[in-house]
């Protein structure tokens, strides 16, 4: 199994010469296994990988699955610059699972954004063919990959997602805040995993004038990896005004509180 993060950075991207380390593009992380692509969430980071995908010659999967943690606009808004999905050859599976999400049209989501008032291809004649799926469990079993997900506290609701196979795992949690303490759910599905994907968007002291905002700090996800007892920790979805700088020096303060931690940067791959 192997991930690669397209975009770590959360609510806005940004871009200058300040912030060339780890990025700027909004969320988006690539998992694959073997020949399967898996795809979670589509921040601006998505117009890379689909340039990614198209150009590698071992682009040969006629399937791409794609699922969302939930659907702020930092984690849709590349949608419509992905590069496959207009390829008539494709087949995109757009998910999400997660028994809370039954009343959400993902089409309806995603294609809004693609009104004629916003961008000059609406995504029915995008050319892939699509598939929106709804999964009302907390599960997904296939010959090759297990899927879990487990509803953490985020304004609006998100999901953390556990994916599962050729024996290894990782877990993708993302825009969740722990108000009253560590959410033992999220300790709970990240057990024992390879990869844990949390992020945190706040230092502990500024997480005292954001709560309510739905995000950690990087003191609680070192908490969850503890608790959870994972392998590897990265932290994701910087803050916008987070420059390379404090990033950096914020990375190495984690380094003495947790063995294996690394801030997520764009474009940085792990194989498990």
């Amino acid at each position: 199994m192997k991930i690669k993060f397209y975009g770590t950075r959360g609510s806005i991207p940004v871009c200058n010469r300040d912030y060339q380390a780890f990025g700027g593009d909004t969320t988006c992380v690539l998992v694959q296994t073997q020949n399967n692509i898996g795809i979670l969430d589509a921040g601006t980071g998505i117009r890379q990988l689909g340039k990614d995908l198209v150009s590698c010659k071992d682009y040969d999967c006629k399937q791409i699955y794609m699922a969302f943690s939930h659907f702020h606009w930092d984690h849709i808004q590349g949608f419509p610059f992905f590069l496959p999905a207009y390829d008539k050859d494709r087949k995109i599976i757009i998910s999400v699972i997660g028994k809370s999400n039954e009343h959400l049209n993902i089409q309806e989501i995603l294609g809004g954004q693609m009104k004629q008032e916003y961008f000059p291809v609406p995504m029915e004649q995008m050319g892939a063919k699509m598939r929106f799926s709804h999964i009302n469990s907390d599960e997904y079993k296939s010959s090759k990959f297990n899927v879990r997900a487990s509803e953490h506290i985020h304004p609006g609701g998100a999901y953390t997602y556990r994916i599962d196979s050729e024996g290894k795992s990782v877990v993708y949690c993302t825009d969740v805040e722990h108000p009253d303490g560590i959410d033992e759910r999220v300790v709970e599905i990240a057990e024992n995993a390879d990869v844990l994907i949390h992020e945190a968007q706040y230092t502990s002291e500024e997480l005292k004038y954001k709560k309510g905002w739905g995000h950690s700090s990087y003191e609680q996800a070192i908490e969850v990896a503890r608790l959870a007892n994972v392998k590897k920790l990265f932290i994701t979805h910087h803050d916008p005004d987070h420059n390379d700088s404090f990033l950096s020096e914020e990375e190495l303060k984690c380094k003495y509180l947790f063995d294996d931690v690394s801030f997520a940067r764009d474009g940085l791959e792990w194989e498990i």
